[in-house]
């Protein structure tokens, strides 16, 4: 532990190690200073935790390899959301369905389609998209959950209809 070590200090001494690091996960050179600057952002939120830790750079690696796994889950869901999708889509009865779908999707209000899109056909959590939305990862939840229950409501009456 060092004594009054402040963030400036550990940022500037901390970064190029912590880079070329995450280049090892990342072997993209923007995306790995991307992912070394999000673990920095991380770290200084908790700095006045952090500063006083035995390691305050090991906590940095590990914030920065835990960013790279849920960044990988988050990818990996994506994926299998999409090869799910399209097997839907190839398998959809007509194109009717797809303007059904979109017109349904459309018919929902901009603040549950923006949840609903951004959860279910983007795959995100619901902590990625309320950063993205500036909402309480709850509340992109319960948006995306009313715009489902709307879907499903306006679809089967069409289907019955």
């Amino acid at each position: 532990m060092e004594e009054g070590l402040d963030f400036e200090t550990f940022y500037r001494r901390e970064l190029p190690g912590l880079v070329r690091a995450t280049f090892l996960l990342e072997p993209d050179r923007d995306d790995a200073e991307e992912l070394a600057q999000e673990a920095m952002v991380r770290v200084y939120e908790r700095w006045d935790r952090v500063r006083d830790m035995a390691s305050p750079g090991g906590y940095v690696y590990r914030v920065a390899l835990n960013l790279h796994r849920r960044r990988a889950r988050s990818l990996a869901v994506r994926a299998r959301h999409l090869v799910a999708l399209r097997a839907r889509l190839r398998d959809a009865p007509a194109p009717d369905a797809h303007r059904e779908l979109a017109e349904a999707i459309a018919s929902l209000s901009v603040r549950r389609r923006q949840a609903f899109l951004l959860v279910d056909w983007l795959g995100m959590t619901s902590e990625e998209a309320g950063r993205i939305l500036g909402i309480a990862p709850a509340s992109v939840r319960s948006r995306a959950s009313r715009a489902r229950s709307e879907l499903r409501a306006r679809l089967q009456v069409e289907e019955d209809g």
